[in-house]
């Protein structure tokens, strides 16, 4: 049976579907048992399975994460929680050089099969450092494996299979989805790891999205066909690994692309998709790549600020327009979207 859940519905499903199926599957974080649960996706699992197995927390993320990894060493299966990625900063050392590099210097005796829910991105009022999005230091170190969904069908999928794994996997979830609804199967089923996806086919030139980026680039889709221009959208599922056969055909196929991401561009999950269009496609390409990212500043707080700050959907058709050498009477930065986020916290 297929039905239309939301982002949040979706990851709340596969949580209890997991814990069901498994007794050692455990969720554990600051507000996991909050009323409000993790914009909604933990409420479910703390009702079904109580404080034993849903545990609340201290906001202490470097001893959090040392508690997820000597559990997994014992065989439990936990799911670590950080209402904003920004605090996984102060675990970076645990999962850098403790949940990345276990198996490596025990030879593959052992690992440490953890899964990290983080969440990223704009909802104004989040300010500088409750708004990062740091998947590219995350997918920086081997040993980690680092998705993306985009939305609630994915989102489910991978949360799945991240729990089959015995590597440790950080789900980035972006704020802005949670709302949004896709076709989501009642049953369990499982996302693969590097396989991305062509969520939209076209011929003039490929839009690699990341999370609430491929959403957008859906919306300046819309409108661009109206106008006869015919954009093919990728959408990696999985930053690390990643799925460059899917990226290099579809540029083999369009000449020309545009990577949009919701980041910096410095050093970026951007960065690296221009970086294996040059390396493995270069001979396809017919313009060079162009990237839309977040501006070289810290994220503002005002809601004015941000509208201004994150690239959306016009700014995916802009680029488009560049790409093409098409000349608009009418700029897309007029045109703005109504942002359904109530804010600021």
């Amino acid at each position: 049976m297929i039905r239309q859940l939301t982002y949040a519905q979706a990851i709340s499903e596969s949580i209890v579907q997991a814990m069901d199926l498994d007794p050692n599957v455990f969720l554990i974080g600051l507000g996991v048992d909050d009323h409000k649960g993790i914009f909604n996706t933990t409420i479910e699992a703390y009702r079904r399975f109580g404080a034993r197995r849903v545990l609340g927390t201290p906001a202490s993320e470097n001893a959090l994460t040392g508690v997820a990894i000597g559990a997994a060493l014992n065989g439990k299966r936990p799911i670590l929680v950080h209402a904003r990625n920004d605090f996984m900063f102060l675990a970076l050392d645990q999962m850098i050089n403790n949940a990345a590099k276990w198996k490596f210097t025990s030879g593959g005796i052992s690992t440490v099969p953890i899964v990290v829910r983080a969440i990223i991105g704009k909802g104004w009022g989040q300010g500088p450092v409750h708004s990062q999005s740091i998947q590219s230091v995350l997918a920086h170190f081997p040993g980690l494996y680092v998705a993306m969904p985009s939305n609630a069908y994915d989102a489910k999928g991978i949360l799945q299979k991240s729990l089959q794994v015995e590597t440790p996997v950080v789900i980035l979830e972006h704020r802005a989805l949670y709302d949004q609804s896709a076709d989501v199967p009642a049953n369990r089923y499982t996302v693969e790891f590097g396989q991305g996806k062509v969520v939209r086919p076209g011929k003039d030139l490929t839009v690699v999205a990341a999370s609430m980026m491929v959403s957008e680039a859906l919306k300046a889709a819309t409108i661009l066909e109206e106008e006869g221009i015919d954009i093919e959208i990728i959408d990696p599922v999985t930053i690390q690994p990643l799925d460059e056969k899917t990226i290099i055909d579809s540029i083999k196929k369009t000449g020309r692309m545009i990577c949009a991401d919701t980041s910096w561009a410095r050093c970026g999950f951007s960065a690296e998709v221009a970086a294996v269009a040059a390396e493995k496609a270069f001979r396809y390409l017919k313009t060079p790549v162009k990237r839309i990212t977040l501006p070289a500043y810290p994220s503002p707080v005002s809601k004015v600020l941000e509208d201004a700050f994150y690239p959306m959907s016009q700014d995916i058709r802009k680029a488009v327009y560049e790409v093409l050498d098409i000349k608009k009477k009418n700029s897309p930065d007029s045109f703005k979207e109504a942002d359904t986020f109530m804010g600021p916290y």
